[in-house]
């Protein structure tokens, strides 16, 4: 679908213009507030400056007297407020080409405005409520952000195209390299320059694109481009933002760096949950595993071929009709047997629970929901009828805080037939996905509590869904157990619930190949947990693509190999002993190196810090990072870059920074930063560099699933830097529950290599194994408890 017709009528112009009414100035400790008018129409608006969290500035727009309430987007941000710091630099220039736009809502006249897409009508009542402005950010030529697309991490000038779009989608295999939305979105533009970091939040759940100007433009500087841009012509990035109704709300995140942003933003949109451990395991999908029986063997081969995995999960055809919180009373006739039967082996089952409820009048749960008012209706107020996996369906009005209590209430043991405290969730289809509907989705005038129109929160509907189902987890162990829900809709603020995928992708080396940039798009707006499929979710894979796709997945947050029900089987010793023994090797280093990722959440969950970083966040200066996207930092210490093209002996790896020295962690060979590697590779190579100056802790042996990993010895590896210094955390805690939050019962040990000494903090003194040609030292078989202080001193 090309641009909507609102942001046609905006981008086209003429934009009305404003005058600032000085007069009408109010300053207060909070900021300042003015009207603005806009003289041919004799509209006023009021608008808003303030200084709020930590280095962070909202401007918020509203008509001064609207004949209504406009929607202002709640639950997003999480309370506090804090002062900002001043700077003398211009940055950001609000609405500095001039297209402020706002249109004020109007009485309904006699007949009422319509817009026609397809054969949907949409019908305003009223009229055209768009919004939109501009903003200049000053010296920047790289804006990264605005999930979800499938396209490169930095975004593109869209002067040649389309802009981004966001507005929450099922999109049947989607294109790559587009800029149309897909399933989440998360309204952050993040800017950088060697100097500075900043962000751009526009806090609006109504449809939205975004135009990005690059000036000078790419043409301009090209190589080939004989002359030079004139002097003094200054960087810049205009961005344009315009959403279908909603009011302006924007905040300008300050930085300066990427750490201080990412903290502004968790302060400002929550932080990352803290997964329970098992999470960050193996998790194994397909939709569907026909019966009790294919579970259970699928259980077994995977001890049988020696790989661990934590949780196997059950598609819709688990379900009794397609009605959620229910069993196929044929396949599934004992489901907390089995849930048992993995139980016993530490392992978990997943299940899907989708938004929309089956129309059946002998279903008590649709009972339920409807005489609880708990569904979205239509515009004419009956119960809107839309159409689904079930056939004729309703769907839950998330946005009602009853109704999100009462779909909470649904997952208590006593309430949810056939669930145990080892049975975690899945939402999908969450965007809302409507076979047959306007764009496969819910229509606009569809109403929702509060006498919200759908068009007012439509990309919150995901978000709403799955902080309900988490919230219900939570409550379910009374408020001690740490949820899991994976959602495929998302928006700012999902984060706090659990973790996201990509979504339906295929089984090609061009899905696997833009995995890398969607998931660092993520990780840098706020939703570190996040995967995509391993094997792409449509077609086939062959077995390069497919050890290609686990060796990627593996060095990311979630890890998950999911397929489609015509998909021929894919567990991972399907496709003889080479590919099943390097799925094994990689999916083993994933468990050991799990204490190094579940220190990385911890640090997520606590500074807002992503656990997988585009090389920029760690190397700011360095302007050869700027657009990289097929390689990332794993925390600050690891640099990962997966082969992710077919028939490759060779690739080239940046490895950045010219006073940093790199390992490969395979050979322990040393490698000087500041340059590109050519680096061999075989089927089995997956390229990860240790940075000089880290401590990583990985698990020594092996078991099947985390449980087991968790009581293994640690190993420590000391990268030491050109100038013989090294450190790094390990984070520790039961790995289940909130008792780290609600009675401090963790451990966070820092490791320090100085003078010759490592020190976990005091005390003892082992043998070790130095390298003096690779500058790598590996601590092993000392039996000291890294809860502990000692110190290792290398005479």
């Amino acid at each position: 679908m090309s641009a909507h017709v609102v942001a046609r009528r905006q981008i086209r112009g003429p934009n009305p213009q404003y005058r600032t009414l000085l007069d009408t100035m109010v300053l207060t400790e909070r900021g300042a507030r003015f009207e603005l008018l806009q003289p041919d129409s004799q509209k006023s608006l009021l608008l808003s400056v303030s200084p709020c969290k930590n280095n962070t500035v909202r401007i918020l727009i509203d008509e001064l007297q609207p004949i209504k309430a406009r929607y202002r987007v709640p639950d997003v941000f999480t309370p506090s407020s804090l002062s900002s710091k001043d700077s003398d630099e211009v940055m950001v220039t609000f609405n500095s080409k001039g297209k402020l736009w706002f249109e004020t809502l109007q009485e309904p006249p006699s007949s009422l405005w319509k817009e026609t897409f397809k054969e949907f009508v949409d019908i305003k009542a009223n009229g055209p409520s768009s919004i939109g402005s501009d903003l200049c950010l000053h010296g920047f030529s790289h804006v990264y952000g605005l999930p979800e697309h499938a396209d490169d991490l930095q975004l593109r000038d869209t002067r040649d195209g389309e802009p981004y779009r966001l507005y929450n989608l099922d999109v049947f295999a989607y294109d790559v390299y587009s800029r149309f939305g897909l399933y989440g979105s998360v309204p952050l533009l993040v800017a950088h320059k060697p100097d500075r970091t900043l962000g751009l939040f526009w806090l609006n759940a109504s449809e939205t694109y975004v135009n990005v100007h690059y000036s000078p433009s790419e043409h301009q500087v090209t190589i080939d481009d004989q002359t030079p841009p004139a002097k003094g012509v200054q960087k810049q990035t205009d961005v344009h933002w315009l959403s279908e109704s909603g009011v302006i709300d924007c905040v300008v995140l300050l930085g300066p760096g990427p750490q201080q942003l990412f903290s502004q933003y968790a302060q400002l949109t929550g932080y990352q949950a803290l997964p329970p451990l098992f999470a960050l395991g193996y998790h194994q999908c397909r939709w569907n595993y026909n019966d009790e029986a294919d579970v259970k063997a699928v259980d077994a081969g995977f001890d049988q071929h020696d790989i661990p995995y934590d949780v196997i999960w059950l598609d819709i055809e688990h379900t009794d009709g397609k009605r959620y919180f229910t069993w196929d009373p044929e396949h599934f006739p004992e489901p907390a047997e089995l849930q048992h039967h993995l139980q016993r082996k530490k392992r978990k089952l997943v299940v899907i629970s989708d938004p929309h409820f089956k129309f059946d009048p002998g279903w008590l749960l649709y009972n339920e929901a409807r005489e609880g008012g708990h569904f979205v209706r239509d515009r004419e107020g009956q119960i809107y009828l839309g159409s689904c996996w079930p056939g004729a369906c309703s769907y839950l009005d998330f946005s009602n805080p009853d109704t999100r209590a009462w779909y909470s209430g649904c997952f208590s043991l006593e309430e949810y037939k056939g669930s145990t405290p080892s049975l975690f969730l899945w939402n999908d289809m969450n965007e809302p996905s409507v076979f047959g509907g306007p764009e496969q989705t819910m229509p606009k005038d569809a109403v929702h509590h509060g006498g919200w129109e759908h068009r007012e929160l439509h990309n919150l509907y995901g978000f709403y869904q799955h902080m309900a189902t988490a919230e219900g987890l939570i409550a379910r162990s009374g408020g001690s157990e740490r949820p899991f829900v994976l959602t495929r809709s998302f928006f700012a603020g999902s984060q706090r619930y659990g973790a996201v995928w990509t979504g339906d992708n295929v089984a090609t080396w061009e899905y696997l190949e833009i995995s890398i940039p969607m998931i660092l798009s993520l990780s840098i707006t706020g939703i570190a947990f996040c995967g995509a499929d391993v094997g792409g979710f449509f077609r086939d894979p062959e077995p390069e693509l497919l050890v290609r796709w686990y060796q990627a997945a593996a060095l990311q947050p979630f890890f998950r190999s999911h397929c489609a029900i015509w998909s021929k089987r894919r567990e991972p010793w399907l496709f003889g002993e080479e590919v099943t023994a390097a799925i094994r090797t990689v999916i083993k280093q994933r468990y050991c190196l799990l204490p190094f990722w579940y220190t990385l959440f911890h640090q997520a969950h606590t500074s807002g810090l992503p656990p997988l970083r585009p090389l920029w966040v760690e190397f700011p200066r360095d302007e050869s990072t700027f657009s990289v996207d097929n390689q990332y930092m794993i925390g600050g210490a690891l640099l990962a870059c997966p082969v992710i093209k077919p028939g490759v002996e060779e690739i080239k790896v940046l490895l950045p920074g010219s006073d940093e020295v790199w390992y490969d962690v395979h050979s322990a060979e040393s490698y000087k930063g500041g340059r590109t590697l050519s680096l061999p590779v075989t089927l089995d190579t997956v390229p990860v560099f240790q940075r000089g100056g880290s401590v990583v802790c990985r698990s020594v042996g092996s078991g099947s699933c985390t449980a087991e990993y968790k009581e293994l010895p640690l190993n420590i590896t000391v990268a030491l830097s050109s100038q013989g210094l090294a450190d790094g955390e390990l984070y520790l805690d039961d790995g289940h529950s909130f008792s780290y939050r609600d009675r401090k019962a963790f451990c966070l040990r820092r490791f320090n290599m100085l003078s010759g000494r490592l020190l976990c903090a005091k005390d003892s003194s082992a043998a070790f194994q130095y390298t003096e040609t690779s500058r790598m030292l590996t601590v092993s078989d000392l039996n000291l408890r890294v809860t502990k202080d000692w110190e290792i001193q290398i005479l």
